[in-house]
């Protein structure tokens, strides 16, 4: 029997691979939780809140990235977090309102507008499905609609076993 040598078609093949995970921060990220600033758990003291602002060590979030919200089933009103808002402005990295999921949601749609989708024209790209860090459903999304502008075809998962999304019809000539 003759042997044969193993041929790598993945790695020979025209796919260009759009990894997500690489778009992340790499910027730390925390929860700023209103909850913990509530009377009783159940209502938000202006005179509390404002003497909260003026003492509290706001050196702890520079430069990092801060999710604001308030996980109570309470009634917050706008001005609350818009005060907060303002006290972490100067000092964090950037302030987003939500959870920690919609601060990473916000981040990797801003990553999104940087990239030059014109390098994927008439390409065939796999986005990559599988990473070491959460990418939102959301930005998968974003960047599918985006691909399909451009690709030849667009895929999802891994070079060696992929989703079909999008192939683009060849107009014949």
């Amino acid at each position: 029997m003759e042997e044969k040598d193993i041929i790598n078609r993945v790695s020979n093949s025209a796919l260009v691979t759009l990894n997500l995970e690489d778009l992340a921060s790499g910027r730390e990220s925390v929860a700023f939780d209103l909850k913990d600033l509530l009377f009783q758990g159940l209502v938000l003291r202006e005179k509390d809140l404002r003497e909260f602002v003026r003492t509290h060590d706001w050196q702890q979030y520079a430069g990092k990235d801060v999710a604001l919200y308030c996980s109570a089933d309470a009634i917050i009103p706008t001005w609350a977090f818009m005060l907060i808002a303002i006290s972490l402005q100067p000092i964090a990295h950037r302030v987003v309102f939500g959870d920690k999921s919609q601060l990473a949601a916000v981040h990797f749609h801003e990553a999104l507008n940087k990239i030059h989708w014109e390098q994927y024209r008439n390409a065939k790209v796999v986005i990559k499905g599988c990473s070491d860090v959460h990418v939102p459903e959301s930005v998968f999304v974003e960047a599918a609609i985006r691909l399909r502008a451009v690709a030849a075809s667009v895929m999802y998962g891994e070079p060696c076993s992929t989703v079909p999304l999008f192939k683009r019809q060849k107009t014949g000539a």
